[in-house]
């Protein structure tokens, strides 16, 4: 049996699709060590039966998963996010000793930070086993979507930092072929050395979930969704600003629903309240990932977007294959990678990031189609959702490249 060494600072039970890998790679027949950080994420608190101490050790659907200490992100302020963010690649040297050994691959799931991928790298080269970054968050460009760094200094240590990390992997997976260029360049490795892997999407959000209570109480509107985390690299505050302004413009029954929960949360509920535009957003609350087609189902658009970085363009955010997976027509606010995936496959309307004249138009414009055309948009997102994002298709791809040659899926 085959055996795989994840490392990823963020693990169950905070809504990772890391999760859904490690539980498709059991289901294969391979067998999976996790050695993650303690749940904190995205509020900073303890996950309930959490807390610095442990619990230090667990199975998850089949997987061992060994824990390592962090400081919690609490405040979500520029301090505390750096200190989660150096804490657990630093304390996660100091559970190495605790795992099984012999494996046959080691995976970072890197999401940021890029310090992440510390641990992993010096587990590898210590028992000599191939090491491959899936790198979801490019560095230190992400870096500074989340933390403003304008000094020079720091922003040339940044980037050192982060090509140190990503030159020490065997392999690379970027989501996108602009991404796997950017790290061709930045590395120098050999281009059959980086993979071009997209996020998968998990089988759940293709299944409808009508849910009777939620339906009423949300009814008589035209509900356009958000869901996921509300941080600085969504401009979430162009959204808003958007669904307001279409308001203004004749979509006068529009509703926006943002789902989920971040640090940006209370900066975005003050503008809904300086735009007197409680009537028009609505803050649900999060839910838990398997909740969201409660959402997505009731939904008559999903909305999706990123700030205004060539850098952050270059990924397809994972919520498009999700939102996709619906079959409900989409509104990207977004450049590069994630505006072209849904211009492709005609399934809504794309414009420029941080434009929310340009997104208003959009709204405005999915409004007033008509619902034949907006089911048609709908289909066209679940088609391509099926070519492109399906569980199982992501997973094959993803084995092969760790464990060329071994034919896991069953």
């Amino acid at each position: 049996m085959k055996r795989i060494l994840v490392v990823s600072q963020h693990f169950w039970p905070e809504p990772f699709r890391i999760n859904d890998i490690v539980e498709g790679f059991v289901e294969d027949g391979l067998e999976v060590d996790v050695l993650c950080g303690l749940p904190n994420y995205p509020k900073g608190e303890w996950f309930s039966g959490y807390k610095y101490t442990g619990p230090r050790r667990e199975e998850y659907k089949g997987a061992q998963v060994f824990r390592a200490g962090e400081i919690p992100r609490k405040g979500n302020s520029g301090a505390m996010i750096f200190l989660n963010y150096v804490s657990w690649p630093f304390f996660a040297l100091f559970s190495l000793w605790r795992l099984k050994g012999r494996y046959d691959a080691v995976l970072c799931y890197n999401t940021s930070p890029v310090l992440m991928n510390f641990p992993a790298i010096v587990y590898a080269k210590l028992h000599r086993i191939p090491f491959t970054s899936y790198v979801l968050d490019i560095w230190p460009e992400n870096l500074y979507s989340v933390l403003p760094v304008k000094n020079g200094l720091l922003r040339r240590i940044a980037s050192a930092v982060s090509d140190w990390h990503y030159k020490r992997a065997d392999q690379l997976i970027a989501m996108s072929p602009s991404l796997k260029e950017r790290l061709v360049e930045r590395t120098g490795k050999d281009a059959e050395r980086v993979a071009v892997i997209p996020q998968h999407c998990e089988d759940f959000y293709a299944i409808p979930q009508p849910d009777e209570a939620l339906a009423a109480r949300y009814a008589g509107r035209f509900n356009l969704v958000f869901t996921g985390n509300f941080s600085p690299a969504q401009s979430l505050d162009t959204v808003i600003r958007a669904a307001v302004k279409a308001r203004s413009m004749g979509a006068e029954n529009l509703r926006l629903l943002m789902v989920g929960d971040g640090m940006s949360r209370q900066a975005l509920e003050a503008l809904t309240d300086e735009l007197n535009a409680r009537d028009t957003v609505v803050f649900t609350g999060s839910v838990p990932p398997s909740e969201v087609p409660r959402y997505t189902t009731l939904a008559d658009g999903l909305v999706a977007s990123l700030s205004a970085s060539p850098d952050l363009g270059m990924t397809v955010p994972a919520k498009i294959a999700s939102y996709m997976a619906a079959a409900k027509p989409l509104l990207a606010s977004m450049d590069g990678e994630g505006a072209r995936a849904v211009e492709a496959a005609g399934c809504g309307f794309a414009s420029p990031a941080e434009d929310s004249e340009a997104l208003a138009n959009n709204m405005l414009a999915l409004y007033q189609a008509s619902e034949a055309e907006r089911s048609a948009l709908g289909q066209k997102a679940f088609a391509w959702y099926q070519a492109n994002y399906r569980r199982r298709a992501v997973l094959d791809q993803l084995e092969a490249f760790l464990i060329p040659g071994e034919k896991t899926n069953v």
